[in-house]
């Protein structure tokens, strides 16, 4: 699950990491009212911030013809009017893709005296299957190139999450950072709560670029969190009921809503060909093959190891709720599942929706025999594939009709 930078920032602070003042508006007249606040409590500068789950705002543009989905300014009413250019539009951004997505909300924020920008992440590395912290002196909004082209101003921490994050492997960051004096105490401090976050709220991901060095009015310098992102474990929320409550059904893709309902897991993708498999792997190389014989997956589907007559019916119903797709691949290698369940709930859900797509089936594995025999007896106009290779050629022969 992903959630808005405001919120992602809410947790951040719970762990005592230092982000800037301000807070969220859903109408010009709050964001004018936040930034009048701003202002009066010695602020110079704020900024508003469009509220989507996507990188690039700054860059972006709104279908309406307004550019950036981030301002500056020393001025209230202009904050106010920023925001209602921003609010109910479309920001496009090179993350959203063209549909782009809807801002309902805006942050307002305090505009420090920015004097360096770093970058900051911490994320599990699968390969040792350790938390590692990433940092960079190099941050702000192009550290995709300098991880492409300069990979070695990236340093890494790995972390053993039996000890958790210690003093000392901060302070080797921070120093690795450039940072000097009672700035390295202060960026210790601020790394290991990024990591009690990362941790404690189950996160796949938090990212905070730009992390930034500022100038406070007394000239005194500061780390501040001016950007942040956090991804969720979605298997961890039952644990985080707050975190469950932060879940912004409008970011969300309908189709990918309604699979979550019977614990599918559903991600819509741009291709034709729809599929439906049991297992995360087999789903991914199901994909794949698709992609070997010239076709084009139009969704990631697995519907888990033990799933139901229901839910497989709900997830065709999902599938033929997809305009783009023009044929369905199953592919079920059956262990703990049970072939024939998938095939019953396959003929139920084909007579209920009267499906008129090409539809390539490929069973293998627990009551195999019993779930060709149901597909069989159906009466319906089925596609059995032999073996994986063989249903992904008719499945991908079948669209190119």
């Amino acid at each position: 699950m992903n959630i808005h930078e405001y919120q992602a920032k809410q947790l951040l602070a719970q762990y005592g990491v230092t982000i800037q003042q301000g807070g969220v508006a859903a109408t010009a007249d709050e964001a004018r009212t936040i930034a009048e606040k701003l202002f009066a409590g010695g602020s110079k500068n704020a900024v508003v911030k469009s509220q989507i789950h996507a990188g690039g705002r700054g860059k972006g543009m709104f279908k309406s013809g307004f550019k950036g989905g981030v301002k500056l300014s020393a001025s209230a009413s202009e904050i106010g009017a920023f925001a209602q250019s921003m609010l109910g539009q479309v920001l496009v951004t090179k993350q959203t893709g063209p549909d782009g997505k809807l801002v309902s909300r805006v942050l307002v924020e305090a505009a420090p005296k920015i004097l360096k920008e770093f970058y900051l992440a911490v994320l599990l590395d699968r390969a040792i299957s350790r938390p590692v912290m990433m940092v960079s002196a190099e941050g702000g909004m192009d550290i995709e190139e300098v991880a492409a082209k300069t990979p070695e101003k990236i340093m890494r921490e790995v972390i053993d999450p039996a000890l958790g994050m210690m003093p000392y492997q901060a302070r080797k960051l921070a120093v690795a950072l450039g940072l000097r004096g009672d700035l390295i105490a202060q960026a210790a401090k601020l790394l290991v709560g990024v990591y009690k976050t990362w941790w404690e709220c189950d996160a796949t991901m938090v990212e905070i670029n730009p992390l930034c060095l500022i100038e406070l009015p007394d000239g005194k310098q500061s780390l501040i969190a001016v950007d942040a992102k956090i991804g969720l474990d979605d298997n961890a929320l039952y644990r985080h009921k707050e975190i469950q409550e932060m879940r912004d059904l409008a970011e969300e893709s309908p189709l990918e809503i309604e699979a979550s309902k019977f614990n599918l897991n559903y991600i819509k993708l741009d291709g034709s060909i729809a599929c439906l498999v049991n297992g995360a792997g087999l789903a991914m190389a199901t994909m794949d093959i698709i992609q070997h014989f010239g076709g084009s997956p139009a969704n990631f589907l697995d519907v888990g190891g033990g799933a139901s007559k229901d839910q497989v019916c709900a997830a065709f119903k999902i599938i033929f709720s997809d305009p783009s797709v023009k044929a369905i691949f199953v592919n079920i290698f059956g262990g703990i599942m049970d072939c024939n369940v998938i095939a019953t709930g396959i003929v139920a859900a084909v007579k209920e929706t009267g499906l008129k797509l090409p539809l390539v089936v490929r069973l293998e594995g627990n009551n195999v025999v019993a779930g060709k025999q149901t597909l069989v007896e159906s009466g319906l106009t089925i596609i059995s594939g032999d073996s994986m290779a063989d249903a992904a050629q008719k499945v991908v022969k079948s669209v190119a009709r």
